[in-house]
């Protein structure tokens, strides 16, 4: 996984504080949480428009309360609409139960995390964790293909509650033993729980409690600006529909910096039910809308224009009609797939991930730090450990064949000697593996009681962790960590090594 440009992520202090235009100021470190990581090189300088996402990228929303939100409208369908049982709506739904880049498999009735060589790891059916021998059997006799339809990604915090409700309901259907159609199940809950998007029954409570959902980000008005004063044009790009974007960007940015009437200043370019991923592979047109009754409007689009709003398009168009091509353009994204992968996939557009669970997965790091450094220095041990258990070995084994030849005699005490190294080798072994064991769980357990941290999987990346390195040119936690870096930066990714160069 990338960092920091150098790590240590000084700029002039000069960049982001005002009253001091132009003068150089002393370098500063930018807090951990806050920074931008690097996957590849990057030059600020060059990029000429940037775009976001809204939902979860310039839109952050209060996580626990989304997830309440959508599980109890789920719930409310799955019984109202699917006939399900109404002790459903009583069962408790822990929250930890799902973390993004999760895989459902719809056929087992299970949910399961992935290492970046497509390895299962954690396997859950309902509550109950999957013995090794059991992740063995279904998973690991032949290759997993996850293209195949039993399989569905959990790849959006808005997914979260889906998997979460998922694995209590076949839990509870699935008690005393009783069978349970886990592929339907699985159907219920996604038709369930899209239908609470597409009728607007999850989003017109939001827009009524704003407040209630979405995060206030003191810093991000500053970042846009802060893009804008350096020549950028910027643009919004999102599949949420005109009313509901307007209500969350009236809510985040109106009346936040004078020299903005509406948020819509801030924007070059706004376009509305994107429609991605289909946005990048697709040949929809442009559409325009009135924006004070959000009617589509008749005349064809011939040129994006400041001040006016857009639905739907694609993006040969919107390269064409933006006058910006290619690595000129940033996009910044939470979707792996549909803001990041096709992103990249299907242009050559640069790209920056919105990863909000780094935030409290840094902190926790943070405090895990000596318990991670003794978790490094026993590897390493491991390592000695076995290399010199190897070496010891083809010692004892010269020394039993002189032994057998010479008969009783020093060889044959040097052997019996050996052989007492070679065990306390392999007790020694035995304790750092064992204290090993201890620490991979408590710290796993830390970030996750049953998934560990999204980004690992054991001691290898995660398959979310590998896509978010493969795809995003950088990554943060929120937009508003630009705001520590000059609009003009050459953010440098760390030299790549293999293990050999280690």
């Amino acid at each position: 996984m990338g960092s920091t440009d150098d790590d240590l992520s000084r700029i002039p202090s000069a960049a982001g504080l005002p009253g001091r235009p132009g003068l150089p100021g002393r370098p500063f470190d930018v807090p951990r949480k806050k920074r931008v990581f690097v996957n590849r090189n990057l030059r600020m300088d060059q990029i000429e428009l940037v775009g976001f996402d809204m939902d979860y990228t310039l839109a952050i929303y209060i996580q626990a309360e989304m997830e309440r939100l959508s599980i109890e409208l789920t719930l409310k369908k799955l019984v109202e609409g699917r006939g399900y049982s109404r002790e459903i709506l009583g069962l408790p739904y822990p929250p930890e139960l799902a973390i993004r880049g999760l895989m459902v498999d719809r056929a087992e009735g299970n949910v399961f995390k992935m290492d970046r060589h497509g390895h299962v790891g954690r396997v859950l059916h309902g509550l109950r964790a999957l013995t090794r021998e059991e992740r063995s059997t279904l998973y690991r006799r032949q290759r997993v293909r996850l293209a195949e339809p039993r399989y569905a990604w959990i790849d959006t915090l808005f997914a979260l509650p889906e998997a979460v409700i998922y694995l209590r309901l076949v839990d509870w259907l699935g008690k005393g033993g009783a069978p349970v159609d886990t592929d339907r199940l699985w159907s219920d809950v996604r038709a369930s729980i899209d239908e609470a998007h597409r009728d607007d029954s999850l989003k017109s409570v939001i827009k009524a409690e704003l407040a209630r959902f979405v995060v206030v980000d003191p810093d991000l008005p500053a970042t846009l600006h802060k893009l804008r004063s350096s020549g950028k044009r910027l643009f919004v790009l999102t599949n949420s529909l005109w009313d509901y974007t307007d209500a969350i960007m009236r809510f985040l940015l109106d009346g936040k910096l004078p020299a903005y009437a509406s948020w819509r200043s801030y924007f070059d370019i706004v376009i509305v039910g994107g429609k991605k991923p289909a946005f990048f592979t697709d040949a929809a047109p442009f559409v325009e809308l009135d924006a004070q009754t959000g009617a589509p409007l008749a005349e064809p689009v011939t040129a994006l224009h400041r001040g006016r709003v857009y639905e739907g398009g694609n993006l040969v168009s919107f390269e064409e009609l933006s006058g910006t091509r290619g690595d000129r353009v940033l996009y910044v994204g939470d979707h792996i797939y549909g803001d990041i992968v096709r992103a990249k996939r299907s242009s050559v557009w640069r790209t920056c991930m919105v990863v909000q669970e780094l935030e409290p997965e840094l902190a926790t790091a943070e405090r895990l730090a000596p318990k991670l450094r003794e978790l490094e220095e026993l590897d390493r041990k491991r390592r000695n450990l076995d290399a010199e258990i190897d070496y010891q070995n083809l010692v004892l084994k010269s020394l039993q064949r002189m032994a057998e030849e010479a008969g009783a005699g020093p060889a044959d005490l040097a052997k019996r000697r050996a052989k007492a190294g070679l065990d306390d080798l392999r007790a020694a072994l035995r304790d750092a593996t064992e204290r090993h064991e201890q620490l991979e769980d408590e710290i796993d357990f830390a970030f996750n009681a049953h998934w560990g941290p999204t980004l690992k999987e054991g001691n290898e990346k995660s398959r979310f962790g590998e896509q978010v390195e493969d795809y995003a040119c950088l990554y943060t936690s929120r937009v508003s960590n630009l705001l520590a870096y000059s609009p003009l930066r050459y953010f440098r990714a760390p030299r790549d090594k293999m293990p050999h160069e280690l």
